[in-house]
């Protein structure tokens, strides 16, 4: 009988003379070399299969995209000039950063709590939570925003010396608005009342200071932009809030620091300001949501090095981007950029080429190191399985052959070669891989060789 196959499960053949000689098709040619069943085959290949399509599918799943959203600040602003900067920085990575205007830091929040609007990222003043933090994630603070309170008339040092003026506190979705609205109830100013509150956007309320039409005007980053802010600096008759409370604002609001702003710092020539100005103000975040790809995070966040890294007027060199969080945690892909910096692939080589390079090396090693050992054992377990087979029936023909030496009588003795019968059919029904047909035949001899010993020697 055939130790491998049935008839018909026989490969094709071909004739040679009076022989016919197997043709091995590919599933025995695998059985045979690494001693699997052609049932494992199949499903080692299936398997591997299926590794591989899984790792293929995670492998395109997870590539960075090539186009990331922000939500910035007022056309002109210093957000919306940032944004820009950002974008210029992503497109020599192969990025495109899409810019949207905002009225500020609220709105910017807002779009990002919303998953039906299609934003990634965005600035947001400190402050400003509301209630929303468990879809966001900080990437740092990248800047202080400087709350600058522009008045008429003779110099103030306290927001409470505005009551019953007429106040530009920024347009409706805006951080502005909302940190003058803190401020203001803190000093007891409140909407409704003497004080008229207007919410106009920054040009305008620019021009209507200047004009004489309001007396105050509050401005920020996010929705002010640079010229109107310096040309209220250099107004002769528009004075700039000291805010001589300053440290006791910090204390009420922690999301406030002193920020100072030295004598001269505007224009030297001029003495601009004439003596040392103290204002409060946020940081200023990079918000994103939760799957903002870790490439992605590490692309804005070397951008927002390169944009606010320098020294400005209210910090040194270096004090920015930041590990700073307020209301926000800070992301875990951010947390990794601040404590090691960019990925090793990503500090040497083209954004596109990294992220190629460390999802190859993220998937496929992975892949290999757990494959490999498992198809490597496949066929030791194969071979195992086998080979216990084979060694099961001779230990029943060792137990045989010594019971019939030691047994005497004639009857006892004819049952014991009915076992033997027995196991012999048994062996003879077995299906075995090629590559264990030495101990396969083996086992059939010796069984007929302990037939032949009992025959020889009959019982005394």
């Amino acid at each position: 009988m055939s130790p491998t196959k049935n008839s018909s499960d026989l490969p094709p053949q071909e004739t040679a003379g009076r022989f016919s000689i197997p043709v091995p098709n590919i599933l025995t040619m695998i059985t045979e070399s690494f001693g699997i069943s052609r049932a494992g085959t199949v499903g080692v290949v299936i398997l591997s299969c299926l590794v591989l399509i899984a790792a293929v599918s995670f492998f395109f799943y997870s590539a960075p995209p090539n186009t990331i959203t922000i939500t910035s600040g007022t056309e002109g602003s210093i957000f919306y000039t940032n944004a820009f900067k950002y974008s210029n920085i992503l497109k020599r990575q192969g990025v495109k950063l899409k810019i949207l205007a905002s009225q500020g830091s609220l709105e910017n929040l807002q779009r990002l709590d919303d998953p039906s609007v299609k934003v990634d990222v965005g600035f947001v003043q400190g402050g400003l939570t509301n209630g929303v933090t468990d879809k966001l994630v900080s990437l740092g603070s990248i800047s202080y925003q400087p709350l600058l309170v522009f008045h008429r008339g003779a110099p103030i040092e306290s927001l409470s010396e505005l009551t019953g003026k007429r106040l530009a506190i920024g347009p409706i979705g805006s951080g502005t608005r909302t940190l003058v609205l803190t401020l203001l109830g803190a000093n007891g100013i409140k909407p409704g009342a003497a004080t008229t509150l207007l919410d106009w956007e920054s040009a305008e309320a620019a021009k209507a200071l200047l004009n004489g039409t309001v007396d105050a005007v509050f401005l920020m980053g996010e929705d002010a932009s640079p010229a109107i802010i310096r040309k209220l600096l250099l107004a002769t008759d528009i004075h700039l809030l000291n805010f001589t409370q300053a440290e006791a604002y910090t204390r009420r609001f922690s999301y406030l620091s002193v920020l100072k702003l030295p004598q001269g710092t505007i224009d030297l020539g001029g003495n601009i300001p004439a003596h040392d100005v103290y204002l409060i103000g946020p940081t200023v975040e990079l918000i994103a949501r939760k799957n903002l790809h870790p490439a992605l995070s590490d692309l804005m966040l070397e951008a927002a090095r390169e944009v606010h890294g320098n020294a400005g007027f209210f910090q040194r060199k270096g004090d920015f981007p930041a590990a700073i969080e307020h209301d926000f945690h800070i992301s875990a892909d951010a947390a990794r950029f601040y404590r090691s910096g960019t990925g090793f692939f990503y500090r040497y080589l083209p954004f596109w080429l990294a992220s190629l390079t460390s999802r190859t090396v993220v998937v496929f090693i992975p892949m290999l190191v757990i494959m490999i050992p498992i198809l490597r054992s496949i066929p030791q377990l194969y071979r195992w399985r086998n080979q216990s087979r084979i060694y099961r029936w001779y230990r029943a023909l060792l137990v045989l052959e010594k019971e019939l030496f030691k047994e005497p009588d004639a009857e006892k003795r004819r049952h014991m070669l009915k076992r033997l019968d027995e196991i012999q059919n048994e062996v003879n029904k077995m299906k075995v891989p090629a590559f264990l047909a030495d101990q396969f035949y083996g086992l059939r001899g010796h069984i007929d060789f302990v037939r032949q010993i009992m025959n020889n020697n009959p019982p005394h």
